[in-house]
């Protein structure tokens, strides 16, 4: 009998999830065991294999993708959102991707660029009045006030203006008051759907298209088939595209202005390359110049504290990594917060450094040391609007403002399903 090499890893059993408890664990399996660890599974069928060297990621996300499908911990994810593009596999997956891809493509971003220069155009006469005062933000209610905000009026356009006046509010401010993701609030983040119906419902009876992303996905069809996507298809990738497009982007942008604000010579260099303030016109209307330090902000932001910190795949047939075997059915984890600080991709880690993605930099790293979108087919199809909507808040904004931190500690992150602050940041707004 031939005996597989098995990679080296702890003796005692556990089920890794995206949870507070599974990063020590993660943290001590890198330190005493290396790039990969095969930790056995105390209930699941197969054993978990961690792995962080970037060939090994490369080879599971891209070379042998066909191998490896979507792994274990989305059950919490499928509640909340059905069988949207991040939960689903197979046929069904390949045809929604194709489906979907042309809400997302470059012209269709460049077409938003005015909508999101006004959202935060809003965001910045409120914080203007702030600073007048001396008064202090509650950071992380904002940004997730303006970027829930640009999504859905990116998706709905008129008709989130005509719920809003009927109703008096929004009902997708539920996103915003209630932090917890679990099964209650996955109830009543279901319960919008309804709302979402409504607004298909109108648009179909009136014969109506808009131009945003709800009329462009009622408008795909197939290229096989020629049908268009099944109404429950359709809302699950509407629900999706809410909570990915909205907690992620206002996350990540939580953590850039706190580091901004804990590394002053790269605050002071983004002031630099961006310049002064800007007329209020030309926040709304014109297109602002963004220079690419920006991104570079925005990326190593992302590095340091990626949205999506811990994400699996399964396999479905045996493989080989780094010359050990992987038997069918083992769950496969990556971590892009460990890998996003490993020694033999970054050098001081654990330092705020937008110069890591100057060009050179980047040409130089290896492409799946990077992860904040994942990979391969996979690639999160709204990397693009994210970034844009990112860059254009970060230009308009830190034109006309300085935050500092109010506080002394340092904010601690909460690594649940996305990787945010446990507690809101609070900060002072200074006008430059």
């Amino acid at each position: 009998m031939v005996h597989e090499l098995l990679a080296p890893g702890p003796q005692e059993g556990y089920d890794l999830d995206a949870t507070d408890e599974s990063l020590p664990r993660l943290q001590e399996w890198l330190k005493n065991h290396g790039d990969i660890c095969r930790v056995p599974s105390e209930s699941r069928p197969g054993d978990g294999l961690v792995i962080h060297d970037a060939d090994d990621i490369r080879h599971v996300l891209l070379t042998n993708r066909a191998n490896y499908v979507k792994g274990v911990g989305l059950e919490r994810v499928r509640l909340l959102l059905g069988n949207g593009l991040i939960v689903s596999e197979g046929e069904f997956w390949s045809r929604q991707r194709r489906m979907t891809q042309p809400a997302f493509q470059g012209q269709v971003i460049r077409s938003f660029t005015a909508l999101i220069q006004r959202s935060n155009q809003d965001l910045l006469e409120r914080w203007s009045g702030h600073a007048s005062r001396g008064e202090t933000i509650n950071l992380t209610r904002d940004l997730s006030e303006v970027t829930l905000n640009v999504v859905l009026r990116a998706l709905f356009s008129t008709d989130f203006d005509r719920l809003v006046d009927a109703d008096g509010a929004s009902p997708f401010d539920l996103l915003t008051r209630e932090t917890r993701r679990d099964l209650p609030f996955a109830a009543k983040f279901r319960g919008l759907t309804h709302w979402v119906r409504a607004m298909i419902d109108a648009r179909r009876a009136e014969q109506r298209i808009e131009m945003d992303i709800l009329s462009t996905l009622m408008e795909a069809r197939d290229r096989d088939t020629g049908e268009a996507m099944p109404e429950r298809a359709l809302l699950d990738e509407i629900m999706t595209l809410i909570v990915a497009g909205h907690e992620t982007t206002a996350s990540a942008l939580n953590w850039t202005w706190y580091l901004l604000s804990q590394n002053l010579e790269v605050e002071e260099r983004l002031h630099q390359a961006i310049g002064g303030a800007v007329s209020a016109k030309a926040c709304s209307e014109e297109p602002l110049e963004e220079d690419p330090y920006v991104e570079q902000v925005l990326l190593e932001a992302l590095r340091m504290y990626p949205p999506v910190w811990l994400f699996s795949r399964r396999a479905v047939g045996d493989d080989e990594l780094s010359g050990y075997h992987v038997a069918a059915g083992t769950d496969i984890f990556i971590c892009p917060y460990l890998l996003h600080r490993h020694p033999a991709h970054w050098d001081r880690p654990e330092m705020f450094d937008p110069s890591r993605f100057a060009p050179a930099a980047v040409e130089a790293r290896h492409r799946f040391a990077f992860l904040p979108f994942s990979a391969g087919p996979r690639y999160c199809i709204g990397a693009s609007f994210a970034m844009t909507e990112m860059r254009t808040h970060l230009s308009l904004l830190a034109r006309q403002f300085r935050l500092i931190h109010v506080g002394t500690e340092r904010p601690k992150p909460e690594f649940q399903i996305n990787l945010r602050t446990q507690q809101d940041l609070l900060m002072r707004v200074a006008a430059r």
